[in-house]
């Protein structure tokens, strides 16, 4: 005796079924329609800030923007320390992804001799940053290593203030970085402190490519 199919499925069963998929398929057209990829249904602006003496700052928030842009939401990443001419992993990767970015300081670190220079780029950044977030062309947008900027006055919280206010209230904005200003940590949305409890540096163990850069 010939065994029957596991799983008969008549015409009739078949066609049901691609009737429902092609069902489902219009009504997700008519919300991406209707909502648009970068608004989305009850969206609120977020202002999010990572933050704390650990590793991965950075990181968290790239991660945010690769999730927006699969969502379709509009991107821009301002970083305040890599220069424009940095090429690391993740500029390579923005780059094939079509995200924009752009590369605002000098390098700055803590041992930084010209500090003035420093203090000068950022404040330039600040104004391109600034009118970018005005112009309320992206969905989110990325100030990286910017509470540097704001814990040395480099640039003056009140301007910043007032900018996250007259952002447009669907637009995303977040900030990376060490020792938050405690009146950027009180107006965030969404504040994570990185707790540094261990770290391959402290064995000797150096920077490598793909991890740190």
């Amino acid at each position: 005796m010939t065994d029957a199919p596991e799983n008969p499925m008549t015409d009739d069963t078949q066609a049901r079924r691609e009737a429902a998929m092609r069902e489902l398929q219009a009504s997700r057209d008519a919300h991406v329609k209707e909502d648009g990829p970068s608004t989305g249904p009850r969206r609120r602006g977020l202002v999010i800030v990572n933050t704390g003496h650990g590793k991965g700052k950075t990181t968290a928030a790239l991660g945010l923007m690769l999730r927006a842009h699969g969502r379709g939401l509009r991107t821009q990443l301002f970083q305040f320390i890599k220069h424009e001419r940095a090429k690391f992993g993740e500029h390579r990767a923005l780059d094939t992804l079509g995200v924009p970015f752009a590369g605002l300081g000098d390098g700055f670190t803590w041992r930084s001799r010209d500090l003035e220079s420093s203090a000068d780029l950022a404040a330039q950044g600040w104004q391109i940053a600034r009118a970018a977030i005005l112009a309320g062309e992206h969905d989110m947008v990325v100030l990286d290593e910017f509470t540097y900027a704001l814990k040395y006055g480099w640039v003056a919280w009140d301007d910043v203030h007032a900018t996250l206010e007259a952002r447009d209230p669907k637009m995303h904005v977040i900030i990376t970085g060490r020792d938050a200003l405690p009146q950027l940590v009180a107006y965030a949305d969404t504040v994570t402190e990185m707790t540094l409890v261990k770290h391959a540096y402290q064995a000797g163990i150096k920077a490598q490519a793909g991890i740190e850069h």
